[in-house]
């Protein structure tokens, strides 16, 4: 293996934004005898980025090889007061920078046991999955008497995702936002090597499809507690706590709102699509076929009416649920001024309550150099690329942190008020609307 990929680990702790720092991480690519790697995390819970052996790219780039493109690493995380967290299987490929966020969980006089593990499956493009059962694209809609029918799709803060199959009643269900899902199942299945053409393209699918499934009710129409499946013969593949790459996360933090439809249609496209390799679809998207259009210089938008037809469109929603603000349509740099200026830098204000490297700022609605360098290090904390300018990608990212350690202090507060103590790091929280929960701590 002569080619070099890289990896970095931040810490949470559960699945909040409270970094957990002086976490040990031991490194040790899966089932050879190398030397181990430790590092440790910092007061942002981050690691320094390595460099590890990777296959060579050809492996990732062409359909007709039958190599596993990517190498696997074992990573174990230790911290006082957290269970020690095992991850099998982590993939890195060459020339790419995997991201491995670990989800660490307090040990309790109710939660005592000492590990958690979890097993990253294969990437769908090389490993035994079942091929998607075609489905009818429109989908009926509830009645309007339900009240659930939307007049335009939203982008949902959460999403949950059972964890099996849609009629396995024993499978978990996770609580994920959006995003973190979107990128999720992108990385799952598609390669990180690909052109940037060919993974919008597959982005755009996987969002219209997720979309689809939330706007129609389908699966809660039918009773499920849930809004989509990671059984890959019905939804998407989705594996809880694996690792993301920074190509593929870049693309969903700048696309997540915007889906494919139908010209004269309201929900989003169903848009199904197979691997282009062992199973082919005629009508629908080939993920090998859209990279080889990619590579090619195809726009992700022509490949996408190659496969579905010149009467689609794409659509960015107009509401992102969770999000106290909107993005002003327009990006905030140095001499850009007023309310959405001021709103950001209350935001980093709060946010750095938490993260005391983000600078606090004069909130004067004021988009100085000071403003400039807050962002740049909240970008750098949050793996966004630090050019300082509150792109849609960065407000979002901004307001996504701010609501969760908002509601922390909330949470905090009430429990002070009713007496009830909460460790200076909060644990995961249970959601008494989802039973799957349960065993999370309360």
């Amino acid at each position: 293996m002569a080619d070099k990929g890289s990896l970095k680990v931040q810490c949470f702790n559960g699945d909040n934004y409270i970094p957990v720092d002086g976490s040990k991480v031991y490194i040790k690519q899966t089932q050879l005898t190398t030397t181990e790697i430790e590092l440790t995390t910092n007061s942002i819970g981050l690691t320094e980025q390595i460099d590890l052996n990777a296959p060579p790219i050809e492996y990732s780039l062409d359909k007709n090889s039958n190599e596993i493109p990517y190498s696997l690493y074992d990573i174990t995380v230790q911290r006082e007061g957290f269970k020690t967290l095992i991850i099998r299987g982590c993939q890195i490929f060459p020339e790419e920078v995997a991201y491995q966020r670990c989800n660490l969980v307090e040990i309790t006089s109710r939660n005592t046991r000492q590990e958690e593990i979890i097993n990253i499956l294969p990437n769908t493009l090389n490993g035994d999955f079942p091929p998607k059962i075609p489905e009818e694209v429109d989908k009926p809609l509830p009645p309007p008497s339900s009240g659930v029918v939307l007049s335009k799709p939203v982008i949902p803060e959460y999403i949950v995702v059972h964890q099996g199959s849609p009629n396995d009643p024993s499978a978990p269900n996770y609580k994920v936002p959006f995003k973190e899902y979107i990128k999720n199942v992108a990385s799952c299945e598609i390669y990180s090597t690909w052109s940037s053409n060919a993974i919008r393209a597959n982005i755009f699918c996987m969002l219209s499809f997720t979309l689809n499934r939330i706007y129609t009710e389908w699966y809660r129409g039918k009773g499920k507690n849930f809004d989509v499946s990671s059984s890959t013969a019905y939804d998407h593949a989705f594996n809880y706590g694996r690792n993301i790459y920074d190509s593929i996360g870049a693309i969903v933090d700048e696309i997540f709102s915007t889906y494919v439809r139908r010209i004269g249609k309201k929900q989003p496209l169903l848009t199904q699509y197979c691997d282009g390799k062992s199973v082919s679809c005629p009508e629908w998207l080939s993920q090998w076929g859209s990279q080889g259009l990619g590579s090619k210089g195809m726009q992700p938008f022509e490949i996408l009416k190659y496969y579905y037809g010149n009467d689609i469109e794409l659509v960015t929603a107009e509401k992102v649920e969770g999000s106290p603000k909107s993005y002003p349509d327009y990006d905030l740099t140095i001499g850009s001024v007023g309310e959405p200026v001021k709103t950001i830098q209350n935001q980093l204000n709060t946010i750095s309550k938490n993260y005391p490297l983000i600078p606090k700022v004069p909130e004067d609605g004021v988009f100085g150099k000071n403003t400039a360098e807050a962002v740049k290090v909240f970008q750098g904390v949050f793996n966004l690329p630090k050019t300082g300018i509150v792109d849609y990608a960065t407000w979002y990212k901004i307001s996504d942190v701010y609501v969760g350690v908002t509601k922390i202090a909330e949470l905090r507060e009430s429990c002070s008020k009713e007496k009830i103590f909460i460790p200076p790091i909060t644990t995961r929280l249970y959601d008494k609307n989802i039973p799957e929960f349960s065993y999370f701590e309360e």
